[in-house]
Parts: C-alpha cells; structure tokens; sequence
C-alpha cells in the first residue's frame, strides 16, 4: 500500500513537470503531446491512490510503513526532480524518454509480481500501456527534431542521470557514515567524561558553603 502511494505521489510530479515542458515550448506539437503526457501522469497518480485506499480498507495490518531505497531509484517514474525551464527540448525529450523506459521496466516487475492481487495487476497493465506509448513518442519526437544527433542526448542524458544516482548514493552513504561516528562518539568518548563529572560532584560539600566574614561588611562598596 506504501509503495502504490509513492508511485501516485511521483506520477502526479512528473506530470507537473511535463505540464511546466508544455509551457515552455515553442513547438505546437510538442506541446500537444506534453498535454496528453501530463494528463496520463495525473490519471495514473489517482489510479494508484484509489487502489491504495482500497488495499487500505480491505487489509489495514497492511499499511504499515516501510523502509524504502528510493534515494537510489526514486518511486516508479524517476523524473529526478528535472529542471524543465533551461533545457531545451532535445534534452527533455531525451530525458523523458528514458525516464519512461525505466518507469516501464520497473512497473513490468511489479504486475509480474501481482499474480495474487488481480486488481493491481490490472492497475499496472493499464498504465503500462501509457508507458509504451510515452516511451514511443518521445524517441520519435526526438528523432524528428535532432534526426542526426538524437544518440548523442540519449547518452548525455544516461549520464546524467548516472550522475543523479551517484550523488543520491554519496549522500545516503554520507548520512550512514555520519550516523556511525555519532554514535561511536556518544557510546566510546562521551562515557570518560560522564564518569569524570560525577568524581568531580562527588568532591564538593553538601549544603551551604561558609563564606569569610570580611565578604559580609557594607553593601555600599561595589566589591
């Protein structure tokens, strides 16, 4: 149930950055497609929420959360959180068109999986099928407006997204090294100094401590 959620939530976002591509070219068929695009993303991010609430209601000792390893592979289509307005449409075309491919190749495994749960597998299959078609259009769109350099933005944008994934891996294996020294810190170095403190309190008297009678004399002096 956590998962089909996630995939809604990253459906829904990639269609509002397909949405903002649709705005910003300046090609009257690309933004048509873009349209079209945008309108499916959104459909299938409510096809997964409302299997989500229906899973929910059926099996509720389901909706437990889960870890998720989405700082590797982010939910179902992996848009990485792509900046529309300086790419041009050769690299967005680019960009999607593998974005698509990956969707599709991890929705395949999912609807495989699904043999027992009908319903949801029938969730899959339905938008897989916009999957196929987004993955056609834009390697289309993209041979039609770059016929001769079209390779060269699908690699640039492999490599891009193998950047992408580096520096999600770097960071979770920062937090993981970071969450490490804490802990070595407050379980190793951290002990010596408690037991220190609490020689020290051991040392000091109870109660008040007499003072000199000449600290007792006029308050009119400052000192």
């Amino acid at each position: 149930m956590q998962k089909l959620l996630r995939f809604g939530e990253t459906e829904t976002d990639g269609g509002r950055d397909i949405l903002r591509a649709a705005e910003v070219t300046s090609d009257p068929l690309l933004r048509r497609l873009y349209l079209e695009h945008a309108l499916d993303e959104f459909r299938h991010g409510v096809l997964f929420r409302q299997r989500a609430g229906t899973v929910l209601r059926e099996f509720p000792c389901c909706s437990k959360p889960a870890w998720h390893a989405d700082w590797l592979a982010p939910g179902g289509h992996g848009l990485d959180d792509f900046q529309v307005d300086p790419e041009s449409d050769v690299a967005t075309l680019a960009f999607l068109h593998l974005s698509e491919k990956a969707a599709a190749s991890r929705f395949t495994v999912y609807r495989d999986l699904m043999r027992h749960d009908l319903p949801t597998r029938a969730v899959f299959e339905e938008i897989l099928r916009d999957e196929r078609f987004h993955m056609s259009y834009t390697q289309a769109q993209l041979v039609r407006i770059s016929p001769e350099r079209h390779h060269r933005h699908l690699w640039r944008a492999r490599l891009s997204r193998l950047w992408k994934g580096y520096l999600r891996l770097a960071t979770a294996l920062a937090g993981a090294i970071s969450v490490l020294i804490l802990t070595i810190q407050y379980f190793v170095f951290l002990p010596p100094f408690a037991w220190l403190a609490k020689r020290a309190a051991r040392r000091d008297l109870p109660g008040w401590t007499p003072i000199s009678p000449e600290r007792n004399r006029s308050l009119k002096r400052q000192y």
